[in-house]
C-alpha cells in the first residue's frame, strides 16, 4: 500500500461541508484542516499491487465533492 496525500482548496465557507462529506464517505485514513493556500490535507492508501488508478480515484471520490475549488496531489515513494 502506498500513501497518497491530497491538499484541497475549498470555496469560501465550504471547508467544513467538504470535510464532513469526505469523513462520511470513509475514503481517507487521515483528514486535517490546514492553514495557508489549501484548507484540507487528506491521506489515503492506494494498493500499488493492483495498480489502482490514482487519478480516477481522486476524480471520482474526492474532486466530485461539491465545494472543492482546487486540489494538489503528492505521491510518495519511500519512507525514511
Amino acid at each position: 500500500m502506498k500513501p497518497v496525500f491530497v491538499q484541497l482548496q475549498c470555496a469560501p465557507g465550504k471547508t467544513y461541508e467538504v470535510a464532513e462529506a469526505i469523513y462520511e464517505a470513509e475514503i481517507v485514513s487521515e483528514l486535517y484542516s490546514t492553514s495557508g493556500e489549501y484548507d484540507l490535507l487528506l491521506k489515503f492508501y492506494i494498493d500499488a499491487e493492483q495498480h489502482e488508478d490514482i487519478g480516477r480515484f481522486i476524480n471520482e471520490k474526492i474532486s466530485s465533492i461539491p465545494g472543492i475549488v482546487r486540489s494538489l496531489t503528492t505521491l510518495t515513494f519511500k519512507a525514511f
